[in-house]
Parts: C-alpha cells; structure tokens; sequence
C-alpha cells in the first residue's frame, strides 16, 4: 500500500464514529473507555474482542451473526481495519468498534471482566525462542486476558500455524488451564464451530488454496 493511501485512510479513520485511536500514554494515565464500553455502545451486551484484527474482516463477520453482542477488534495498524471500520458503517452495523493501539495493553483498556470472549486469528507464531515473550498465547499473556475475561469467559486461536497449535495446546496442558476444543485441521474433521468455519479472512483463503491445514483451539483460563 502506498503512503498516500495509508495517509488517506488515517484521516478517514479520524472521521468514523466507531474507530478510537488512544495514545499509549492516554491508555497508561487512565483509558476513558475502560470500564465504560457500555455506555459506549449504548446497551450492556457482552464484550467480544478480537486481537490483531488485521482488515476486520473477523470482527465483522462475527457481529453479523451475532447482533447481540458488542465486537472489538484491536490492532496497531489502521490503514488495515480502515476496511473493516468502513465496512461496518457502510452496513450499519452498530455492534462493531476497531480500537488502534498494542494488544499488550489490553488490561488497561478493559476492566476487569468486562470483556465475554477473546478471538486471536492468525497470529504471527513468533517462532524464534528470543521473540516468546511477543507470542500472544504465551504465560504473560494469558494473565492479561484472564484480568479482563469475566469469568468462566472464552478464548479462541485460529490459525495456520502448526507450530502455534502445538505451543499453545502444550502451555495449556502444563498450566492446567481447560480446553475446550481443540482440532489440527477444521476442513477435513467434523465438530468445528459455526463461526470457525463460516467466516473465513483473505489470507485464509490463501493458505487453503496451498493447502495448509486450519488449526483451531477454545480454552478457558483457570
């Protein structure tokens, strides 16, 4: 994408009621809509995030099936779900919010418990052992979700990455957390849910046009 189109979008995202663009250093001294995202959306609906959102298009399709809950996505880079912000006023939907800042904040950005499920969507896996610490299923992490997950709330990874399917299924094994639902391929075995199967990304598309499984866990943090 070119820089004039990144700038173009920039701008548009400042103009869109359902895009909040805070500063790192508005989020550490105290976030305005942390505690408050009710009055945000104006109803009191669970919370669904979904983190590293890329285009939205995750967050999109699932408020479009579920128009009874509130859906987030959060991610750095808004040129990106300029798409998905756009979409979501072209069809109305008020039920959608893309939220631009580091996903490492996010308990700052929520209280506690107030968010209902958590959707992480082709991560990068971070494979190399000196970037664990910025793989977004690792320990710290985890303890981050669980401050903002009401309880007995959800967490889902879907992603192409055998490697992060493995990872995290092990953590999880070993920190006695609750799986779910767990599968190492969702198109070729029976049982995944609705939402995994029917919503499917741009890059999805790619990495089953090459053949790559989809891998999908849901988990409960204990």
């Amino acid at each position: 994408m070119g820089s004039k189109n990144k700038l173009k979008r920039f701008k548009e995202n400042e103009t869109f009621a359902n895009v909040v663009q805070p500063t790192r250093e508005d989020v550490l001294a105290g976030f305005k809509h942390k505690g408050q995202w009710a009055s945000f959306f104006g109803n009191n609906n669970p919370i669904v995030l979904e983190l590293g959102c890329g285009k939205g298009e995750y967050t999109i399709g699932l408020a479009q099936m579920d128009p009874d809950r509130n859906y987030i996505g959060i991610d750095i880079k808004g040129a990106r779900f300029w798409r998905g912000a756009k979409t979501a006023i072209e069809q109305n939907l008020g039920n959608v919010a893309f939220l631009r800042t580091q996903i490492e904040l996010v308990d700052h950005l929520f209280d506690e418990g107030e968010v209902s499920e958590i959707w992480i969507t082709f991560p990068d896996p971070q494979i190399k052992y000196k970037r664990t610490k910025h793989r977004m299923t690792n320990p710290v992490f985890l303890e981050r979700y669980k401050k903002v997950l009401r309880p007995g709330g959800v967490i889902n990874l879907k992603t192409d990455s055998e490697y992060m399917h493995g990872y995290t299924l092990g953590l999880l094994q070993g920190l006695g957390h609750e799986i779910l639902y767990a599968n190492h391929d969702v198109y070729k075995n029976e049982g995944a849910p609705s939402e995994v199967l029917e919503i499917q990304t741009f890059y999805e598309n790619q990495y089953l046009e090459n053949g790559k499984p989809i891998t999908y866990i849901q988990f409960r943090i204990n």
